[in-house]
């Protein structure tokens, strides 16, 4: 088992289990930092100087998709970071959830990949405040065991709908990425000029999948597991799950380079209106998660890039190439990449998906 897998079994379960049934949670002691939280971020390894200086480690809650985040957020859950995508943080800035970050005590904010920092809305905003600190990349892209899956069978998306993978798929329990696969499947790369008609067809081909779906995973972890296991041979997943199942023994791969392309985001920390914990001891976390001392073992053990272009650019060549981050440009290429989508479009999908999940 990876050292990712061991602490999401360790640490995220017991956490995960603390937080079942509950939906709007008391704040914390104000000296604890607690971070709102994917389950497997709690990684130790991902701020180890956070770590080395406070002599412990940060509360964590986790959330299992953004739209759960957000709700829990606007009932009244109190943490001081958080870890939303680039198809949330406008929604939650609109929101009033989060408060802007002082670049001042950054200490690697001219090291974010230029054209991370550049995309329109995500990391500032016309007016010059920053609200994102970006942390990884990367995809959800289509995932499979190649032995019991020929890469003939997966050239296209349109394989998690045949009937021939028929209880063999996951996607996950996730309407943004559901929607990125359906949308990458009937030719729509831009999710924000997505017309009714479009929406339709999209809904229509998640119908098509469900029949085929095994389980909607909500983490790695279970996703992981049920490929290990042979319950699942195809599934809609993250860069990490290739990066750990391959670690751990499994015959898996990911295919980039289906005819309809992939999907991609970016994630990031911000900071919690209302946060508790010492802002210095917010910034020191916030250093820690971006310092290029990390990077390596995010690209080699998670399968994600970093946001610090220096640490990307200190990392080995071949493991770039490997990992598919040598050239942004060309990762980039073929992608419905996760921008903010107009409010209306994402409460249909929301409740598009969940009627699809219901298997209506």
């Amino acid at each position: 088992m990876t050292l990712v897998n061991a602490c999401r079994h360790i640490l995220g379960g017991a956490f995960i289990a603390s937080l079942v049934g509950t939906t709007a949670l008391p704040a914390l002691a104000a000296e604890n930092l607690t971070i709102f939280d994917w389950s497997g971020y709690e990684d130790p390894a991902f701020h180890p100087s956070y770590t080395a200086k406070h002599g412990d480690e940060p509360d964590f809650s986790f959330f299992g998709d953004e739209e759960e985040a957000f709700q829990k957020l606007r009932s009244g859950f109190k943490a001081d970071l958080a870890h939303p995508c680039s198809q949330s943080v406008a929604k939650w800035r609109e929101a009033g959830l989060i408060e802007p970050l002082d670049t001042s005590k950054l200490t690697y904010w001219n090291d974010i990949d230029p054209a991370i920092a550049a995309m329109k809305g995500l990391v500032t905003t016309p007016d010059g405040k920053a609200w994102l600190l970006p942390f990884e990349w990367g995809n959800t892209v289509l995932t499979y065991r190649t032995d019991t899956v020929k890469e003939d069978e997966v050239k296209s998306l349109k394989a998690f709908a045949d009937p021939k993978f028929k209880d063999r798929v996951s996607i996950g329990d996730n309407v943004d990425d559901a929607y990125a696969l359906a949308s990458l499947a009937i030719g729509v790369k831009d999710w924000t000029t997505m017309t009714d008609e479009q929406f339709k067809q999209a809904s229509d081909f998640l119908r098509e999948v469900h029949k085929n779906v095994r389980l909607y995973w909500t983490d790695n972890t279970d996703l992981s597991q049920a490929i290990a296991s042979g319950e699942v041979d195809l599934a809609w997943a993250w860069n990490e799950t290739a990066t750990t199942l391959q670690a751990d023994g499994v015959p898996a791969a990911i295919k980039k380079d289906t005819t309809e392309g992939l999907s991609t985001w970016v994630c990031g920390y911000v900071r919690l209106k209302g946060a508790q914990a010492p802002v210095d001891e917010q910034y020191d976390y916030l250093n820690s998660i971006s310092d290029p001392a990390i990077t390596s073992y995010m690209v080699e053990s998670w399968g994600y890039g970093h946001a610090n272009a220096r640490g990307m650019a200190q990392v080995d060549q071949k493991i770039l190439a490997d990992k598919g981050y040598a050239d942004v440009s060309k990762f980039l290429a073929n992608t419905l990449f996760q921008s903010p989508m107009p409010i209306e479009l994402r409460q249909r999908m929301i409740a598009e998906f969940e009627k699809i999940k219901s298997g209506y």
